[in-house]
């Protein structure tokens, strides 16, 4: 129950970061805002953690590189760079199909992680609903190839990602430690993309304590403490049931935009949360086994 509580309690910071990502937009470059609030989450991790890291022999300490690159460089830049070629939109409903993928690799990597029928029928169900909340202010829609393959790569790197988590919780008991070494790999992978990006740090932004408290939330709350809870979640449930929680983010972050951002809320999206719902509860029974 305690894991259930915080993986919901992770779902809602991250459903909301939505309205913070917003704002602090109005200032900084995606990669400034990426950069920031995981440099910020490793600060505090290596304050509140501040044991020494002892280096895993190399057959193990390459599931800690893989699991920055993937949870924390790739997935991020992804999704940032599939926002500029496609919809937002698009994005919301393509990286929600991590669970089905996450499903598929748990059943080839993981024992004891195979599902039944009813976890795709509810994938279907909540996918369907995440698309009529996704699309419901939207009277076309425009596909982009570029863009949404960038989005459904963003959703395969984070199913790799829980994949790699329930490796490292086998032979790390610490999660505060294990999410701190994947943030300074995450960083360090993430800095030749500056190289990149030629573009000066908005520096003069960070006077403003609306941005500061923007970031610091980003930083503290979506990074720092909710990569930790996660991951402890799925040495605890699993990586496939938690996952199934990811079709949540489109519901908080339709409810917080509604709430904070004034955004209307349309007919299609409440049937959408309500579907989307139904499918996270199909999704997350256990199958049934059968009895000799």
């Amino acid at each position: 129950m305690w894991a259930h509580a915080a993986a919901l309690m992770t779902i809602f910071i991250w459903g909301t970061t939505f309205v913070s990502t917003k704002v602090l937009l109005r200032d900084f470059s995606p990669l400034e805002i990426l950069l920031t609030r995981f440099v910020i989450g490793y600060v505090f991790l290596q304050v509140i953690y501040r044991k020494k890291i002892i280096w895993e022999r190399p057959s193990r300490e390459i599931f800690y590189v893989l699991a920055g690159l993937c949870g924390v460089t790739l997935y991020f830049l992804l999704e940032n760079i599939a926002l500029t070629y496609t919809l937002a939109s698009n994005v919301g409903v393509v990286v929600c199909v991590s669970p089905f993928l996450t499903a598929i690799l748990a059943s080839v990597f993981l024992k004891g992680e195979k599902q039944g029928g009813l976890f795709y029928v509810g994938f279907t169900v909540a996918i369907s609903g995440i698309a009529m909340m996704s699309f419901s202010g939207n009277r076309l829609v425009e596909v982009n190839p570029l863009g949404d393959f960038l989005a459904l790569l963003a959703a395969l790197v984070w199913s790799l990602y829980s994949i790699l988590m329930k490796v490292i919780s086998r032979f790390q008991s610490d999660m505060v430690a294990a999410t701190r070494r994947i943030f300074f790999y995450g960083i360090v992978l993430m800095l030749p993309v500056l190289w990149l990006v030629d573009e000066p740090w908005s520096w003069v932004a960070f006077e403003k304590p609306v941005n500061w408290i923007n970031i610091l939330y980003l930083g503290l709350g979506a990074s720092a403490i909710c990569f930790v809870s996660w991951n402890w979640t799925l040495r605890i449930l699993g990586a496939v049931k938690v996952s199934v929680y990811i079709y949540l983010v489109p519901v908080i972050t339709v409810m917080s935009s509604a709430l904070i951002l004034g955004e209307p809320l349309t007919w299609m999206s409440v049937s959408g949360t309500l579907m989307t719902l139904a499918g996270l509860v199909m999704s997350g029974r256990k199958p049934r086994t059968r009895k000799a």
